[in-house]
């Protein structure tokens, strides 16, 4: 299937691995050239190189919790590449985990200014560029904990409901204007973020990587059906499709991609 996407012109947050890194890829090959933002500097300045080989793809470094840098980031991509058609918000972070009481108001800030706050200031700053040229694609990635809570993850919970209501919200604003906001919601894909979680569960529990996944999959996400972590490729494909023009009528939805792991219908 053709994604038209010639000529596109992409911004990706936290792309410089794991889900935005391989929307990166699926983008470039379908045409599109991508801008490539994340907080590191020698990480993301890899992976641009490594995607130019795909096609045109050019590193931005900016913290997205800071209203400045994210200003600074619309200038620098639109002077250097022009306005972005498409925005994909992969940027995120797990935070604080444990019991709820012992979460201290630092914790629950980190997430909201990460998970939630950077969503708003990206869509705030881009979908003005969108709406004028009366066609945009703004996907945020979300998670199954919005939907699904999981006790042990609140302040992540939280974080992600926000962003689909913001999703929704947005949908119904700038819908009519021709700019598609939907949300992607994965469930345990292999990234650095679960990577780590991992590594931490495996030295908790004396066990090695594999046990650690092998154990968490049974013990706190039953409901995938294929029994293994998600892949970035097999996320990336979703939003791909929804950054086009096949997906001109989808607009305010939530896509799941997470092997079955929500239960509800």
């Amino acid at each position: 299937m053709k994604l038209d996407l010639e000529g596109k012109l992409a911004l990706i947050t936290g792309g410089d691995s794991g889900m935005g890194r391989e929307t990166a890829r699926f983008l470039l090959e379908e045409g599109a050239s991508v801008a490539l933002c994340d907080i590191t500097r020698e990480e993301l300045a890899s992976a641009a190189e490594e995607l130019s080989s795909h096609g045109r793809c050019a590193p931005f470094t900016a913290d997205l919790t800071k209203l400045a840098e994210v200003e600074g980031l619309r200038e620098a991509v639109e002077e250097a590449m022009g306005v972005p058609d498409i925005v994909v918000h992969c940027a995120g972070t797990t935070g604080p985990t444990g019991d709820f009481l012992e979460i201290d108001d630092e914790g629950w800030m980190e997430v909201l200014q990460v998970d939630l706050m950077s969503a708003v200031r990206v869509s705030r700053a881009f979908i003005p560029g969108m709406r004028a040229k009366g066609w945009g694609r703004l996907i945020l990635i979300s998670s199954e904990n919005a939907v699904q809570p999981y006790p042990e993850e609140t302040p992540y919970n939280v974080a992600k409901a926000g962003v689909n209501t913001l999703a929704k919200s947005l949908s119904k604003a700038y819908g009519p204007d021709g700019v598609l906001v939907n949300v992607v919601s994965p469930a345990f894909v292999a990234t650095p973020m679960t990577d780590k979680m991992m590594h931490e569960r495996a030295k908790e529990e004396g066990t090695d990587f594999e046990g650690a996944v092998e154990g968490f999959l049974q013990e706190k996400r039953p409901g995938i059906a294929m029994h293994r972590r998600g892949r970035s490729e097999e996320v990336a494909a979703v939003i791909a499709f929804l950054c086009s023009e096949r997906a001109s009528f989808v607009v305010g939805a939530n896509w799941r991609v997470d092997g079955g792991s929500v239960l509800s219908v």
